[in-house]
């Protein structure tokens, strides 16, 4: 299973550090945050990426390069720098994306930081390609972070996606989708998934879970800055180690 990574953003709330150096690479606990999401990726078997660049796109290959550093192997989806919008990105990239065997692909953003545990996407890609007319998308919720509090769908009791419940979750930035659902959109054009990808919601067609694990949207520089003090005090501190982060 491939995935792409999302990273061709202005991140603008993360100005001024966004300024000179883009979002994805702006380093979390000696790591970039690109490379935490490529290495829990592969960690989960993924070794095929797609990453798209835009806001000083040159960057991201020149420090990432082809993948083999990390054990993986990474291809590019080049954009103008303000971007494609997360809907124009997945078509502009899909004939990167496409397998031989028309396989789901895995998206996800690469500003955030999360101890999801990538392999649960296999199952859900399995049934997404076993048969595609039923299920065409998988969505991985969270609680809703604080800049988010009313949350964006819901989760039926058959896990499937819904826009309206008793509680709304926020989406995650986590899916895996069938290629089929890009194959006649417009690519090299900015749009936006949603509220394009409701229709699916609508029709019953995506699949979800809750995930009530570390998940953190990185949005501010007093984010980073927080999360990363954080980690680095678990990484030398055992005890702090073992203790739940929270939820961002």
């Amino acid at each position: 299973m491939r995935a792409l990574i999302l990273a061709a953003g202005r991140g603008s709330r993360m100005r001024p550090l966004s300024d000179q150096t883009p979002k994805p690479l702006l380093p979390l606990a000696h790591k970039s945050l690109i490379v935490w999401q490529i290495e829990r990726l592969r960690h989960a078997g993924v070794t095929e990426f797609v990453v798209n660049t835009g806001w000083l796109g040159a960057q991201i290959p020149a420090a990432l390069g082809d993948g083999s550093a990390l054990g993986v192997r990474i291809v590019y989806s080049e954009e103008p720098e303000d971007a494609y919008e997360t809907g124009g990105a997945i078509a502009t990239a899909l004939p990167l994306l496409e397998s031989r065997d028309h396989e789901p692909f895995i998206v996800v953003s690469g500003d955030i930081y999360t101890d999801y545990d990538y392999t649960r996407l296999q199952a859900a890609a399995a049934r997404i390609a076993a048969d595609p007319q039923a299920t065409t998308a998988h969505f991985v919720l969270t609680d809703n972070p604080p800049h988010h509090p009313g949350g964006d769908m819901a989760l039926g009791p058959d896990n499937r996606v819904r826009r309206l419940g008793r509680r709304l979750f926020n989406y995650g930035n986590i899916g895996v989708f069938h290629p089929d659902l890009f194959a006649t959109q417009p690519a090299r054009r900015a749009w936006k998934l949603f509220p394009w990808m409701y229709a699916e919601v609508d029709a019953g067609r995506v699949s979800g879970e809750h995930f009530r694990g570390v998940w953190h949207n990185i949005g501010t520089p007093e984010q980073l800055a927080s999360l990363d003090a954080e980690l680095r005090i678990r990484a030398s501190h055992p005890a702090v180690r073992a203790t739940p982060l929270g939820l961002s």
